[in-house]
């Protein structure tokens, strides 16, 4: 009997006592895991080496102890052996991954004692959580022990090392495991007819007293299976036809009670409506003299009826725009999602030309400025963001909605939103502006400040031809990972090698894990987010729940993120982005054409994202001190800098730090904002000069207002801690986290981080 027949014959033992049949393909699959662990590939050469000797060692056993039955143990033991004579390096990754017990054991016991902490002391790592409340405890005890899995089975030991070393950080690792990143979400697809939502159909509603809860439905559970920004589109246009269809009922409404009481609204009764029946059963009948006598009595009373029941149809549908986004509000700020935080919506608007779309973003921006709480308290919500989407021919001075602007800046004089986005700089290399003036299509923020790369209908990454146009609706990202960059400068002057050789290992390493995290997504099923993938609310999302996801996920973006320029270019040269940028501006080059470059090599779309450090920017400064010590302007603060904005403590003009941030817009399309501090009192036209000037230059730029309010009397001004009218030292202060904003103070406490904290008290120019 040969080697092939003894195996055949014999059964595998599983440990809860199960009998296998003996099958390489299973080895294959467990050595491969183990192999990109280590980033090895394994040639066909070498598995075939590693089946001949695990088969002989297998069949010299069998004779050995005269059975026809091999315990898993002996198993393992044999593929260690096989892996350690081709390959020992994926031999010792094997080894350590069939160590799992002890692993476990330790990630047990470091969830148990983060738990406790949590439990006890609430944590701050995310503003949007309030962790104080028990479901926002038991959610992140449950992101402890889910981020430990991911780094055990997804990760090889090299990244491992470089993220406890703080050279690159991977954002969500809680969340990566599951689902997606931020998302355009297409709600007004979903709407469209209806659709299935928890085992229920939800017919399309068909007036706005209705519309408030099925969108709040659709948003807070699609945006609970996913992290990150969940950005509904254009809400004015979403919103607007069934502002249009109320009021045609209104209008409807006003001609039955007329009918009914002869009566208009102001108690009269004109003489010509007093007859109105009789004119209209008149023109039934054939043609008289005294026919036509009536039809111009009629026409004259119609046309006033018409704008009555227009002007009693209008009143009412303001009145419930209004009640939708205060009821829209009221959930998005007291309804935290199943991931025990309060998911991060955005509302983009002030783009629809006609009357309801114009008219719906006006009730939204009214809102949102009125705030909400008890009479005489009344102070903005956090959610959903808000964010305008400028076009200087609709509005720039005297243009036709140039009300709708103005009405945008009084809102963000007095909360800060909405944050404005230029769709129609001239500039070349702005790609949300040039996207807007080929194909007329608009790229909307994802939350804070991501931003898609552009995906044809038909070519994909490329057009097709010259009739191919970009989808951005209904798309999303699938993560970011963060270079460290002053940190790897730092490596490269230790070991006395190239920066950018050393800069090279680390984007690979983002590169590889990235390519892993599509392939891992790919093999998720459509049922994870229904709404999403069955319902159409992502570009292609009209699988069955057994589907994978893969076809979807095609469109998607993956990040490479970027933290800290303004401390590179101080550990380089000792000057801040303020006073030099060159060396910043040279490795954002080099960058750019790397992630260009891997998009081309495996046809994935990559972008590069102004990482938006939360938690991340005390987190560097420890490993970096770790690593290098204290460096002067450097690492001798509690934080480092934004992505490529200048340090907050510059002594800079609103204007100049404008000028110096735009310097990198370019490099950041896949995530970038700019803002400016306005350290005076409102001041209403300070901010259209500025917001007018960023729009000319292409940004997406926030108003920065440091927004106090006292809980004790409702007294408001800016950047208050005592209240000058009661003495209150129970303040209420909003502060701008990153790219959105958080409550820097509340009832005494914060839900920011102390890093975050000493940031904003060192702030100047933001």
């Amino acid at each position: 009997m040969d080697t092939k027949e003894y195996l055949q014959n014999s059964k595998v033992v599983k440990k809860d006592g199960n009998l296998q049949a003996y099958d390489f393909n299973k080895i294959i699959i467990a050595i491969n895991k183990s192999a990109t662990r280590v980033n090895y590939s394994f040639t066909k050469f070498e598995l075939n080496e590693i089946k001949s000797i695990i088969e002989s060692i297998l069949t010299e056993y069998i004779l050995e102890n005269d059975t026809k039955e091999i315990p898993i143990m002996v198993m393992h033991s044999t593929v260690e052996k096989a892996l350690t004579k081709v390959v020992p390096e994926v031999a010792n990754s094997y080894k350590e991954y069939r160590n799992y017990k002890v692993d476990f054991i330790r990630m047990l016991d470091k969830a148990y004692t983060e738990a406790q902490r949590i439990q006890y002391h609430g944590d701050k790592e995310n503003s949007n959580s309030d962790s104080t409340l028990v479901s926002t405890k038991r959610c992140l005890t449950f992101g402890i022990f889910n981020k430990e899995l991911y780094k055990k089975f997804f990760l090889t030991k090299e990244e491992i090392q470089a993220i406890k070393d703080g050279y690159i950080y991977i954002h969500d690792m809680s969340s990566r495991r599951d689902t997606m990143n931020c998302c355009i979400f297409d709600i007004e697809k979903v709407l469209h007819n209806g659709f299935e939502h928890g085992n229920l159909w939800y017919n399309e509603p068909k007036r706005i007293s209705s519309l408030a809860g099925v969108i709040g439905d659709i948003v807070l559970s699609a945006a609970s299976q996913q992290y990150g920004g969940f950005t509904v589109p254009s809400v004015d246009e979403v919103i607007a036809p069934y502002a249009e269809k109320t009021f045609l009922d209104y209008m409807d409404e006003y001609f039955s009670i007329v009918k009914a009481t002869g009566m208009v609204d102001d108690g009269s009764m004109p003489e010509t409506l007093a007859t109105l029946a009789q004119y209209h059963s008149m023109l039934e009948e054939e043609h008289t003299e005294e026919f036509d006598m009536g039809k111009e009595l009629l026409k004259d009373t119609d046309s006033k009826l018409i704008t009555l029941a227009q002007n009693y149809a209008l009143k009412k549908v303001t009145k419930d725009l209004e009640q939708l986004f205060q009821e829209l509000e009221y959930k998005f700020n007291s309804l935290s999602s199943s991931r025990g935080d309060y998911p991060f919506i955005a509302f983009t608007l002030g783009h629809g030309k006609k009357e309801f779309e114009q008219l719906t973003s006006i009730m939204c921006l009214e809102v949102r400025k009125n705030g909400q709480g008890k009479k005489g308290k009344k102070r903005p919500v956090l959610f959903p963001k808000l964010i305008f989407l400028y076009d200087e021919e609709l509005h720039g001075e005297g243009k036709p909605l140039e009300h709708v602007f103005q009405a945008s800046i009084d809102c963000s004089s007095k909360t800060m939103y909405p944050d404005y986005l230029s769709l129609t700089s001239e500039d070349p290399d702005n790609h949300v502006c040039q996207m807007y003036k080929k194909y007329g299509k608009i790229i909307h923020p994802m939350g804070c400040r991501a931003f898609l790369s552009p995906w044809y209908e038909r070519g994909g990454i490329e057009p097709a031809d010259e009739n191919d146009v970009p989808i951005f609706k209904g798309r999303f990202n699938i993560g970011v990972v963060s270079l460290h960059l002053p940190m790897i400068l730092a490596k490269s002057h230790r070991e006395n090698k190239d920066f950018y050789e050393v800069l090279d290992y680390y984007l690979d390493m983002i590169h590889n894990l990235h390519r892993r995290t599509y392939d891992y997504l790919a093999e998720k099923r459509a049922s994870i987010n229904p709404l999403a993938y069955c319902e159409g609310g992502f570009y292609g999302g009209n699988l069955k729940p057994n589907d994978k996801i893969e076809p979807v996920l095609r469109s998607s973006t993956a990040s490479f993120g970027i933290t800290a320029l303004n401390e590179l270019q101080e550990l380089y040269n000792q000057k801040s982005l303020a006073q030099d940028g060159s060396f910043a501006l040279e490795v954002m080059d080099y960058i750019t054409k790397k992630v260009k470059g891997y998009t081309k090599e495996d046809g994935y779309l990559y972008a590069i994202y102004g990482t938006p450090a939360e938690n991340l920017c005390g987190l560097q400064v420890k490993q970096f001190r770790t690593q290098f010590g204290i460096v002067k302007n450097v690492s001798d603060r509690e934080y480092v800098s934004n992505s490529f904005h200048c340090h907050v403590s510059e002594k800079i003009s609103p204007i100049q730090k404008q000028d110096l941030e735009y310097r990198f817009w370019k490099y950041f399309w896949g995530g970038r904002i700019q803002y400016v501090k306005y350290p005076i009192a409102y001041n209403r036209e300070a901010i259209v000069t500025l917001v007018r000037r960023a729009m000319r230059m292409g940004l997406y730029e926030g108003v920065n207002l440091s927004l106090s309010y006292c809980n004790h009397c409702g007294h408001a001004q800016l950047n208050m801690d005592v209240c000058p009218i009661c003495g209150s030292t129970d303040i209420i202060k909003i502060e701008r986290m990153n790219g959105y904003l958080a409550y820097s103070r509340v009832h005494g406490d914060t839900r920011l981080n102390a890093a975050k904290m000493a940031e904003i008290k060192d702030r100047v120019s933001m």
